[in-house]
């Protein structure tokens, strides 16, 4: 089933999954035995403790769920089944109080393993804590959780929360749609039909080897809102469409005055300035995919380029790797990535760089 609920906290909409109303009305008390729920929030500016998202169901079998962010930079999530209760503490630090912070909450009851990880969508930054969990949680109590009524509290601040069946990936994630077009040896493709072995071109001109291509289907909110990057702009010669974190390498005479660098790299989100790039309408969920190359590069596209997925040591990180999209992987033939050394632009100067461009 995948994605079975999901709550769009701005706008207020929950949704959940036609078939969830059928098995509920079959079987009410029906459990959900792997699963994982993802909320992605920003956090308080001021530094006031946040319950971020709270339920709790008296009676028989009484079930309880909390995540709360204190002003000391940890999450605590409680979970209370009956007798049993889940009590984590994650320390994140202080750092970066005002980032969005993305929460996924996994479980396997049948290998009794629970899963808390905290990322910061913009960065390579992520936190994994294991936990032991017995009972698996009923398919109506995780269902009230993406459509707060009476039993459910919600802080303003969260912006989505996503229910799936799946052990939900966390770390490096795929951001290009399916149809971005990239330069290999045989001329251009769309970024869904390429896969391990195929040879793509580089930012560079040369041509490298792909190690592994990824997708993954996510809900179209927060982190994951989909930009359409508009041509003429910063070299396109037509329209793409990517996941807001993905960047553009752009390089030019405006760069190198303005920069003293030769490229830099510049977030999809930071170009959303009503010319440049926009906020794509999307379905509810939408699929991104993206490459594995053996150094950390970017890709070409018709006059442009686009950076790849960056894995950073993660060959020596046996959690993450474990937790990560490239889990089916060997890690033994996983590469080390150097960064490439881009500076990467905050949104003024990516707005200062399109003024430039434009004038």
């Amino acid at each position: 089933m995948s994605w079975f609920a999901l709550l769009d906290n701005e706008r207020r909409m929950p949704w959940v999954r036609d078939a969830v109303e059928t098995i509920l009305d079959r079987r009410p008390r029906a459990c959900v035995p792997q699963g994982s729920i993802v909320l992605e929030t920003r956090l308080s500016p001021d530094g006031r403790p946040q319950t971020l998202l709270s339920y709790k169901r008296d009676g028989a079998g009484a079930f309880s769920f909390s995540l709360m962010s204190t002003p000391h930079g940890s999450l605590v999530l409680v979970i209370a089944q009956g007798d049993e209760v889940v009590h984590e503490v994650l320390e994140r630090g202080r750092e970066a109080r005002t980032d969005t912070l993305q929460v996924t909450i996994s479980w396997d009851v049948r290998k009794k393993l629970g899963r808390l990880v905290v990322a910061r969508p913009e960065t390579e930054h992520v936190l994994i804590q294991h936990f032991a969990i017995q009972r698996p949680p009923l398919l109506a109590d995780l269902v009230a959780l993406a459509c707060p009524k009476g039993l459910t509290d919600i802080d303003p601040d969260v912006i989505f929360v996503a229910l799936s069946t799946d052990i939900e990936p966390v770390g490096p994630m795929p951001t290009l749609s399916p149809a971005v077009p990239i330069e290999t040896a045989q001329g251009v493709r769309l970024a869904m039909t390429l896969q391990q072995g195929d040879v793509v071109r580089a930012a560079s001109g040369g041509l490298v080897p792909v190690l592994h291509a990824v997708a993954r289907c996510v809900p179209a909110l927060g982190s994951f809102r989909p930009v359409r990057l508009r041509a003429p702009y910063f070299g396109l010669t037509q329209d793409v469409v990517v996941s807001r974190y993905q960047r553009l390498l752009v390089s030019g005479p405006e760069v190198e005055y303005l920069f003293g660098r030769e490229q830099v790299l510049i977030p999809a989100a930071a170009l959303v300035n009503g010319f440049a790039g926009h906020f794509e309408p999307a379905p509810r969920f939408v699929t991104y995919h993206q490459l594995l190359l053996p150094h950390h590069d970017a890709v070409r596209i018709p006059d442009a380029a686009l950076e790849t997925l960056y894995i950073g040591r993660m060959r020596r990180d046996k959690a993450l790797f474990g937790a990560s999209i490239l889990s089916d992987m060997s890690r033994a033939t996983l590469p080390e990535h150097h960064r490439a050394g881009y500076q990467v632009l905050r949104a003024f100067e990516a707005i200062t760089l399109a003024e430039a461009r434009a004038a």
